[in-house]
């Protein structure tokens, strides 16, 4: 596994934050990360990249005990935090070239440092000051920085935040040609994003994993809510008759000869034999799938005192520091 995190605990005062998170991500997985403001996102990818200790639990990557030697993990890694730590006053070649020296990449810098400024489409930007840059290039400045180490992991804290529908489009593409050969762990508020780019989503909700899926099986139209099947024949049917199929809820008309039956399992078996032996043609049979903005929504239903944040020992709430 590329990343191991096992009984991760963390509080800010009394406020716990982290409550026993385990989860593994194999190596050339692109992870949404999702929860609300608050849920505990950002601390558990500060603590994976080291750059926040955990209370108690177990993170490893790439086979490296993040707590016990962080700068070898350090170097697996590449991160680009939420909030973009750049420097304002120098040029982002400059800048770039800083970060390769940090990483004491040495021999063939400048060469890298090069190819990370085309990937990211830096390349008519990179000889200006980073504070002369809009809220989108500095984004990919933060993203060019992540890369230059060519880490085994990236870890990217809404990655996409400021940049226009372009722009997004192209940073969703270089995601998704990273993560053909390394680990991608990424957060965002954006479900469209999820949909693109991840293979896997995992939901934290009030500091523990509410959901840890594929995709493909979060967004079923199953988890407790049943299934919603789409049926359209070629005459009208009988409310009636469909209703007393087994296992079949409830039936609504949604068109014209079309019915939308909600069930307690997966008919469609059923559906289509009804079909055969009333001797009308079915055109449409399907299955619907909730949104990922439906399945969000489930599994991060704040708690009863509404969202409200509590103060840590600093004077900062716990809700300000996670996005």
């Amino acid at each position: 596994m590329s990343i191991t995190v096992e009984h991760l605990y963390k509080s800010y005062g009394k406020q716990l934050v982290l409550n026993d998170i385990s989860f593994s991500i194999k190596s050339g997985e692109i992870v949404g990360f999702l929860g609300n403001n608050g849920a505990g996102k950002s601390t558990t990818m500060k603590i994976i990249t080291g750059y926040l200790n955990a209370d108690s639990g177990h993170v490893d990557v790439c086979g490296v005990d993040v707590a016990k030697d962080p700068l070898e993990a350090h170097r697996r890694i590449g991160y680009l935090p939420e909030h973009n730590p750049i420097y304002p006053d120098m040029y982002v070649r400059e800048y770039l070239r800083f970060v390769a020296g940090l990483y004491k990449i040495g021999k063939g810098a400048n060469e890298r440092v090069d190819e990370m400024i085309e990937r990211t489409g830096l390349t008519r930007e990179y000889r200006k000051k980073i504070g002369m840059l809009s809220k989108g290039y500095r984004q990919r400045v933060g993203l060019a920085q992540a890369l230059i180490p060519n880490p085994d992991v990236l870890i990217l804290d809404e990655p996409t935040t400021g940049l226009d529908p372009n722009q997004i489009d192209e940073v969703r593409t270089l995601i998704k040609e990273v993560g053909r050969e390394k680990t991608v762990m990424l957060s965002t508020h954006i479900m469209q994003e999820v949909s693109a780019i991840c293979d896997r989503v995992i939901i934290i909700n009030k500091g523990k994993i509410a959901v840890d899926d594929k995709e493909s099986a979060v967004v079923s139209f199953q988890e407790g809510n049943g299934f919603a099947i789409e049926a359209e024949f070629s005459a009208p049917q009988s409310l009636e008759a469909l209703k007393r199929l087994e296992n079949v809820l409830s039936v609504t008309e949604s068109g014209v000869n079309t019915y939308l039956l909600h069930c307690s399992h997966d008919e469609r078996e059923r559906i289509f034999n009804y079909a055969v032996n009333s001797k009308v043609a079915l055109l449409t049979l399907k299955l619907q799938e909730k949104s990922m903005e439906d399945v969000f929504r489930n599994y991060t239903k704040q708690n009863e005192n509404g969202g409200e944040n509590t103060k840590d020992e600093c004077g900062e709430t716990a809700g300000q520091q996670e996005d």
